[in-house]
C-alpha cells in the first residue's frame, strides 16, 4: 500500500514552497490566482488528501461540535439535529451527533470522548438537572449549550419551548371539548420537560377545576412507542366507569404506541378516547387516526442552538449567555375532535 501523498510532494510538483500550499489550502485569497491553480492542479494530479487531524492539533480545536440527545430513534431529536447541521454547515463545521439512551453513565461517556476529539463545543439534552458534569466541561473551555432544556442556574446558553404552556395548552382543549377524566402518560418524570407538561396539564385542570383538579398520571419508563403501548394497556384495563376519556401523552411516540392500543382493544378515537401528543412530527398527522399535537419549532431550536454555540465559541470572555424560550403551538386533528359520549354504569 502507497503511503499518502505530502504536502512537499504537492509543492514540488507545482513548482512553489511548502508555506505556498499551505496558504493555498487555509488562506487562498492571499495567492495569486496564477500560483492558486498551478497548485490546485497538483494536488488533483497527485490526489492529495489534507491531513485534517494533525490541522486540529495545531489549531487547538476540530471542525466538528458535538450534539447528545436522549433518544436518536425519536424524529423530534432528527429534526433538531437537521437545523443544527444546517447551521453548522454554513461555518464548515461538521456534527457529530451521540445518543445517550436516557442514561448518565452514557452521557458522561460521550461528554468525555467529545472534549478528548477537542469539538468547538457541545449541544446537549441533558438527562438531569445535574450541571456539575457541564460546568466541569465549560471551566476547561468547552462551550455547552442546552437545547430542549432550560438552564436552571443561567449558566449556560440554552434553547427551550415553553413545555408548561404546552401541557396547558393540550388539557385545556380536552377540557373544552367536555372531556372529564384526562389521563397524562409519559415518563421517566426525572426528564425536565415530561415534568413541565405534566405541570402544565395540571395548571389548566386546576384553573378549570379547582376543587377537582384531578389527573390520572401513567409515568412510563420512556419515551416510546411500547411505552405507549403499555400505558394504553393500563388506561383499556381500567373499569369503564373510571377510564378516563382523554389522555394527554408527553411526546407523539407515546400517543402513538397509546392509539395503537386503543385500535387493538376496541376503542375507538376519538369516540371513546380523545389522544393528543407532543412535539407534532411528521408521523403524528400520517398516523391512521390523525394525531392531535402540541407542536415545537424543531428546525428553529436546533439552528438557534448551534448559532448559539458558535457566538460563543467567537466570544468567549465577553460571551453573555442567553436563554431562548419558543412558544408551542396545537395543532387540532381528529384524534380529539370528537365529543366524549356518555357511559351508562
Amino acid at each position: 500500500m502507497s503511503s499518502p501523498v505530502s504536502i512537499r510532494e504537492v509543492a514540488a510538483k507545482a513548482g512553489v514552497s511548502v508555506g505556498t500550499v499551505s496558504n493555498v489550502l487555509n488562506r487562498p485569497d492571499i495567492v495569486a490566482s496564477s500560483t492558486r491553480v498551478r497548485v490546485l492542479a497538483a494536488i488533483k494530479a497527485l490526489g492529495f488528501v489534507r491531513n485534517e487531524s494533525a490541522r486540529q492539533l495545531r489549531a487547538g480545536r476540530s471542525r466538528m461540535i458535538g450534539l447528545v440527545v436522549l433518544d436518536v430513534a425519536n424524529p423530534f431529536f432528527t429534526d433538531v439535529a437537521r437545523g443544527v447541521e444546517n447551521e453548522a454547515s454554513q461555518s464548515g463545521l461538521a456534527v457529530i451527533m451521540c445518543n445517550s439512551d436516557e442514561q448518565v453513565d452514557r452521557e458522561n461517556g460521550y461528554l468525555d470522548l467529545l472534549e478528548q476529539h477537542r469539538v468547538q463545543g457541545i449541544l446537549i439534552t441533558p438527562v438531569t438537572d445535574d450541571e456539575a458534569s457541564l460546568a466541569r466541561l465549560q471551566a476547561r473551555g468547552t462551550p455547552v449549550i442546552l437545547v430542549d432544556r432550560r438552564s436552571p442556574s443561567g449558566n449556560q446558553c440554552s434553547v427551550a419551548v415553553d413545555d408548561v404552556l404546552g401541557g396547558d395548552l393540550a388539557v385545556s382543549h380536552l377540557l373544552a371539548a367536555g372531556h372529564e377524566r384526562i389521563a397524562f402518560a409519559g415518563g421517566p418524570m426525572s426528564l425536565r420537560q415530561v415534568a413541565d407538561r405534566r405541570d402544565g396539564a395540571l395548571r389548566a385542570l386546576k384553573r378549570a377545576r379547582p376543587r377537582t383538579a384531578d389527573l390520572m398520571v401513567i409515568d412510563t419508563p420512556a419515551l416510546n412507542v411500547a411505552a405507549g403501548k403499555r400505558a394504553g394497556a393500563q388506561i383499556a384495563a381500567a373499569d369503564l366507569a373510571d377510564r378516563p376519556t382523554a389522555v394527554f401523552c408527553a411526546n407523539d411516540l407515546v400517543a402513538l404506541g397509546v392509539l395503537q392500543e386503543m385500535t387493538q382493544s376496541g376503542i375507538k378515537v376519538p369516540d371513546d378516547i380523545a389522544i393528543v401528543g407532543y412535539d407534532d412530527i411528521d408521523y403524528a398527522a400520517a398516523a391512521a387516526v390523525p394525531l392531535s399535537s402540541v407542536r415545537q419549532p424543531r428546525h428553529q431550536i436546533g439552528r438557534t442552538a448551534a448559532r448559539l454555540l458558535l457566538e460563543e465559541a467567537l466570544e468567549e470572555d465577553s460571551h453573555k449567555h442567553r436563554q431562548v424560550i419558543f412558544q408551542p403551538e396545537l395543532e387540532v386533528r381528529r384524534s380529539s375532535q370528537a365529543a366524549p359520549r356518555a357511559i351508562a354504569v
